[in-house]
């Protein structure tokens, strides 16, 4: 595969199929647990433990659906076929988690239903992204490839929030189980449409080398692999900082802003900024190096979020300003990351002589849905613990509330600070990344 640029045509429709992705991630964390908690009647603590323990399958799926889709060969390619067969699994499953019948829901229906959809979920997103990978082999250009892809999910998730913002400014119309189902029926549209787009107008590599390792000399090889293994840490600490304050987002609108409704507002107003600082981040970051671009972002978090301790009923316009700010950092968690994971591919492409995206990206995603999943538990429980009630109409005060700031306020500082940590003197820089993609020519040519 040469490193001539690609084309915006090919850019573009890659990045169709990211926006189910990009619409799903927010309702999953933010609003479903607490769909399923003020609306349905299922406890906080049920439902953390349902998040958890849906993660139960993903330790066998993942790494099979990661070996499987590098070891698939057709005349479609290995990673499109994936992707197609993603859709009949996921459309029942965002059917029945989006729109079920409250009278009859028990914690096993959201179980089951919740793990079916991390099948398809996994099915669509290992292969998808480590498609990517193969892009191209060019440092600053994955960039481009994951800010194309960002940005245009990023617009499917700013125009699935702008609609029920809209419908509730204009017609009064919304609330947690509107929200829910009008994204719902966005994902319906998208999933289908997005994805069939996406393979039928960008073509895969046919050059690649099948792997011939067994899993675990393949895993032993992904072991010594030390950038790997500091992203790896990094993306979970990063994520599960995250997964904890979006799961409590609606919480603390709710209860401490005392404004439920404007949730939708707030977070179209974060998106927005996500959208708008992405060029900027791009740019930045092939000035400084990815990891240092990252860790300006995550510290946008880590300055902002102690502030929220100070909010009380009403500082809607406060907590905006927080939004806009961590909205700025945040997009570097939508570009920097999938781009760094690119790099350490080819490290292990060295090391091992095959090309296995898929078995990477199948770590990277259980990580993600385990962090996902332990995030959201560990805030549930505390507000458990605490006894903070989510039912509608019921008020919480004082040690509820104070405890509920606390949550929100410095999980994902403590988290994010860790994060910085870990990437501090990351070794895999452009310079070291050049020198690498040399050697690999080199190999090549011999």
């Amino acid at each position: 595969m040469t490193d001539s640029k690609l084309k915006k045509r090919k850019l573009f429709f890659y990045g169709l199929s990211e926006m189910p992705i990009s619409i799903a991630g927010l309702p999953l964390l933010t609003y479903l647990p607490n769909y399923y908690g003020s609306e349905v009647g299922i406890s906080l603590a049920a439902i953390g433990w349902i998040w958890l323990i849906a993660r139960i399958f993903d330790a066998f799926t993942d790494p099979l659906i990661g070996y499987l889709g590098d070891k698939t060969n057709t005349r479609w390619g290995r990673r499109r076929v994936w992707m197609v067969a993603s859709i009949p699994i996921l459309m029942p499953a965002v059917y029945f988690l989006f729109f079920p019948n409250e009278e009859t829901v028990t914690g096993l229906y959201l179980l089951f239903w919740l793990a079916m959809f991390w099948v398809g979920w996994t099915m669509l997103l290992i292969p998808y992204y480590a498609w990517a990978a193969e892009l191209s082999p060019e440092y600053n250009e994955r960039t481009t490839i994951t800010a194309w892809r960002t940005w245009i999910g990023m617009v499917g998730n700013v125009l699935s929030k702008l609609i029920p913002t809209l419908a509730l400014f204009f017609f009064a119309y919304g609330g947690t189980r509107e929200v829910v189902q009008m994204i719902g029926i966005a994902m319906l549209i998208l999933i289908p449409i997005t994805i069939l787009l996406t393979v039928s107008n960008v073509e895969e590599r046919m050059d690649y080398v099948p792997p011939k390792l067994s899993v675990f000399e393949g895993l032993q090889i992904m072991w010594r692999n030390g950038p790997f293994k500091r992203l790896v840490l990094a993306f979970f600490l990063h994520t599960t900082g995250v997964s904890i304050t979006s799961a409590t987002f609606i919480f603390f609108i709710r209860g401490v802003i005392q404004e439920e409704k404007a949730g939708i507002a707030l977070l179209l107003c974060y998106y927005i900024v996500n959208l708008c600082a992405i060029p900027l981040w791009v740019a930045i970051s092939k000035k400084i190096g990815k990891h240092r671009a990252w860790i300006f972002g995550l510290l946008c978090f880590v300055i902002t979020n102690p502030f929220y301790m100070l909010l009380g009923p009403g500082d809607i316009y406060w907590m905006m300003l927080g939004l806009v700010i961590t909205g700025f950092g945040g997009a570097t968690s939508y570009v920097i990351p999938p781009s760094m994971k690119a790099d350490v591919i080819d490290l292990d492409k060295l090391y091992s002589h095959e090309d296995r995206a898929g078995s990477f990206f199948a770590v990277w995603s259980f990580v993600t849905k385990i962090s996902y999943s332990f995030g959201p538990w560990f805030a549930f429980m505390m507000l458990s613990y605490i006894g903070f009630d989510p039912s509608p109409g019921v008020i919480n005060e004082g040690n509820n509330i104070f405890g509920l700031k606390v949550v929100y306020s410095f999980s994902a500082t403590i988290f994010f600070i860790s994060t910085i940590l870990v990437l501090y003197k990351y070794p895999l820089t452009k310079e070291k990344h050049e020198e690498l993609r040399e050697e690999l020519r080199n190999n090549m040519n011999t």
